[in-house]
């Protein structure tokens, strides 16, 4: 039998499968995932998210396993290397922003303690469970994403628009989006 799931989880595709039972709408308080993810929904800027995840594990070695110390001192050799791997998007504007955005994480990580503390005050420790009959219903951008995009953008961070947050948001699980016909569905406490 077949579990019921989100009308956007690509059965076909194992990593997008996994992706939808595993990682969207789950909870993440790991940093190097946060800062992974953060710049991977700004990679999928114009593009599909499965050209994204099934680029996951290029992006993991192209950029030194998201290790933000390392990617905030690439210089212009390690930029002409990235904009030749195959493995990635080479799109310049996203590569420079990776590179910013990893120097934008260091400043916030020193200042708040990382990403995990400063995202998750905006939803006082405690994710957003949504009750959508389908995946037609749910927006592209909210209020909160619109207030967390733009306190992003004034700590420095690049491709952090609202629509971007948004999606960011429920792939590190701040908002739960699950469709009330997936088996992943959790209805908001009453």
């Amino acid at each position: 039998m077949t579990l019921a799931r989100c009308s956007w989880a690509n059965l076909a595709n194992p990593l997008y499968l996994a992706y939808h039972d595993e990682e969207w709408g789950v909870p993440c308080h790991d940093e190097t995932r946060l800062f992974e993810m953060l710049n991977l929904e700004g990679a999928q800027a114009g593009l599909s998210w499965s050209t994204i995840l099934n680029k996951r594990e290029n992006y993991r070695a192209a950029f030194d396993l998201w290790d933000a110390e390392k990617i905030a001192r690439y210089d212009a050799a390690k930029v002409a290397e990235l904009l030749a791997n195959p493995g990635i998007v080479r799109n310049r504007l996203k590569v420079a922003a990776t590179i910013n955005n990893a120097q934008a994480y260091l400043r916030l990580r020193d200042e708040v303690g990382g990403l995990d503390p400063f995202l998750w005050a905006y939803v006082d420790g405690t994710p957003l469970l949504n009750t959508r009959a389908s995946i037609n219903e749910t927006p592209a951008k909210t209020p909160l994403s619109d207030q967390l995009s733009r306190d992003l953008a004034k700590r420095g961070f690049k491709f952090v628009g609202s629509t971007i947050v948004y999606a960011y948001m429920q792939a590190i699980g701040m908002v739960n989006d699950h469709a009330k016909d997936c088996c992943l569905y959790q209805p908001p406490a009453a």
